[in-house]
C-alpha cells in the first residue's frame, strides 16, 4: 500500500482514490448543486464533472513543483472554476492539501494544441483516481489555457 495524501491510500490491487473523500458532504452536495444551477448539467453530470475537477485538483496538488504542465479541458474546468468561485470552500480545501497554501489559477489566454488534456489525464490515472475519459476526451484536440512552464490549474 502506498500512501498518496492524507487519509488516502492506493491498494497495488488497483483500488482507485474516491474524489468524495477530499470533501465534506455538505462542500460536495453544494457544488453539485451550483453546477446544476448555473450550467445546463443535471445531477449525474454534475457529480461526474465535480468527481474529475477534485481528482484533478488533487493531482495538481500533489505534483506541484514538477512542472508537468497539467491542465484541463473546458469540460471538466467548468467544475474546477465553480469551486474556484466558492472562495471559503475552495481555500479551506487547499489550506487542507497543500500545507496551508493556495493553489492558483494561472490562465493563458490562448490554449495549447499540444495534448496537455490528454496528458494530463493519464496523470491523473497515474496518481490513483478513476479517470472518467468521456470528459477529457471531449477536449483532446482543444487542451489547456494554462500558461507554458507552469504549475497551472
Amino acid at each position: 500500500m502506498a500512501t498518496t495524501a492524507p487519509n488516502q491510500t492506493v491498494e497495488k490491487s488497483g483500488t482507485k482514490r474516491d474524489p468524495r473523500s477530499f470533501v465534506t458532504s455538505e462542500v460536495w452536495d453544494r457544488q453539485i448543486a451550483l453546477l446544476v444551477r448555473d450550467h445546463p448539467f443535471d445531477k449525474i453530470m454534475a457529480e461526474r464533472l465535480f468527481g474529475q475537477a477534485i481528482a484533478y485538483l488533487i493531482t495538481a496538488i500533489e505534483k506541484f513543483g514538477q512542472h508537468l504542465e497539467v491542465g484541463c479541458g473546458e469540460l471538466v474546468d467548468t467544475a474546477v472554476h465553480a469551486f474556484i468561485l466558492d472562495t471559503v470552500n475552495y481555500r479551506q480545501f487547499c489550506h487542507k492539501y497543500f500545507d496551508g497554501k493556495f493553489l492558483e489559477h494561472v490562465p493563458e489566454i490562448n490554449r495549447k494544441y499540444d495534448g496537455s488534456v490528454e496528458r494530463t489525464a493519464h496523470v491523473i490515472a497515474n496518481n490513483g483516481f478513476e479517470v472518467d475519459w468521456p470528459l477529457w476526451e471531449a477536449d483532446f484536440s482543444k487542451c489547456t489555457p494554462c500558461y507554458p512552464g507552469s504549475d497551472c490549474h
